[in-house]
């Protein structure tokens, strides 16, 4: 998989969990497990519940994502 194999789309925070994880619900209405990418871990980008942000997903696992964008 390279990294042009990936889906991206946009998400709703919903809430936080242990660990730098967060529950994003997509578009459709799927409850998506994702984490942050590191290029915002570095930066110190704050994501709060209620935040739009978007996502890639592997096609592969459709449940767990990468969070690359807060939209605010």
């Amino acid at each position: 998989m390279s990294k042009n194999d990936v889906i991206e789309t946009e998400g709703k925070v919903q809430e936080i969990l242990p660990g730098g994880k967060f529950k994003v619900e997509i578009e459709g209405g799927h409850i998506v497990e994702a984490h942050v990418s590191g290029k915002m871990r570095i930066n110190n980008i704050r994501i709060l519940p209620g935040d739009t942000v978007v996502i890639q997903l592997s096609p592969y696992d459709l449940t767990h994502g990468r969070i690359i964008y807060n939209k605010k």
